[in-house]
């Protein structure tokens, strides 16, 4: 369940930043595909790329905490 909130966040702020999955996966060096599950809540992104994300959309880890 956790999972799926962070995908949320992560999705919203991607979207706030206006990147579009595409876009997103290119500046993070990864697919869409790897994407579409870590905003579907299917993967759980580690912290490497919890980092490269929170880099790209310019925002801290502590922005994505799902609240609680």
């Amino acid at each position: 369940m956790v999972s799926i909130q962070w995908g949320k966040r992560i999705k919203a702020y991607r979207k706030l930043k206006g990147y579009t999955q595409i876009q997103f996966a290119r500046k993070l060096g990864v697919s869409v595909s790897v994407i579409g599950e870590v905003e579907r809540g299917t993967r759980i992104p580690n912290s490497n790329l919890l980092n490269r994300i929170t880099d790209v959309l310019d925002i801290t880890i502590e922005e994505l905490y799902p609240p609680e």
